[in-house]
């Protein structure tokens, strides 16, 4: 890496990680598409597993009595089945197409969130299965699952507090799966992935204080501007990234 590439990488892992701090999630969905621009997926989808895993202990565990547990119970059972659906389809199928597929599923809701236009209504129980499907199969091919998941429980959980702590759950148990397919698959047996995730771990901790602090004084309108400010971004990096392979 060159050491633009290298303030780059700093920078983008550092909004990542802001978010995360302030929503509960995002920061595979900042990070994982910005810098496969320039570094290989294969590096990237692994190390950002490393990274989110940490996220999710540190924030995950400062609120483990706010995590709605009956979402998640859920949620996993569909999202493993995913999991294994996405790795699949990664050996069999181009990921160009099903990139930009999700980029245009994400930038629907992105603006549903921005101008505030989706109704008051919490989203039925049902619809666990096909968000937890689609969210563990898409974190399997692009490291990038947290769309399905984000746009059902903001529609299950009012209280931001309460959101936060469950997307950090959630997505705790989910990389345990993907952690197990990985090292199955030799991904994260590299000596490069572990020692850039050192490297980064100090940056990446720092800038989950930063966001939790922010996360303090955000109002719910703010949170979700935010979230859809933050999947609207997802959206056109995904796009970008799909149509420049």
């Amino acid at each position: 890496m060159t050491p633009e590439q290298i303030a780059a990488a700093a920078a983008i892992l550092l909004t990542a990680y802001v978010i995360r701090g302030i929503t509960g999630f995002g920061s595979g969905l900042i990070s994982v598409p910005l810098l496969a621009l320039f570094l290989p997926l294969q590096f990237v989808v692994p190390l950002i597993l490393l990274l989110d895993f940490t996220a999710s202990l540190v924030i995950g565990g400062l609120h483990f009595k706010r995590v709605q547990w009956g979402e998640i119970r859920i949620l996993i059972p569909f999202s493993v089945v995913g999991v294994i659906l996405g790795t699949r389809l990664l050996v069999e199928l181009p990921a160009e197409p099903m990139l930009l597929a999700l980029a245009a599923f994400v930038f629907v809701f992105a603006l549903r969130s921005l101008f505030n236009i989706h109704g008051d209504r919490p989203a039925g129980r049902g619809w666990a299965v096909p968000a937890a499907l689609t969210g563990g199969t898409v974190g399997a091919l692009f490291g990038t699952g947290g769309p399905p998941y984000v746009i059902y429980l903001t529609h299950r959980i009012r209280d931001k507090g309460e959101l936060r702590a469950t997307f950090s759950a959630l997505f705790f148990f989910e990389a345990i799966t993907r952690i197990v397919s990985f090292l199955v698959a030799g991904l994260l047996l590299t000596a490069e992935v572990w020692i850039v995730y050192l490297i980064a771990l100090p940056l990446v901790l720092g800038a989950l204080h930063l966001g939790g602090r922010v996360h303090v004084g955000l109002g719910q309108a703010q949170m979700t501007r935010l979230v859809g400010a933050l999947l609207l971004v997802s959206s056109v990096s995904l796009a970008f990234k799909a149509l420049n392979p």
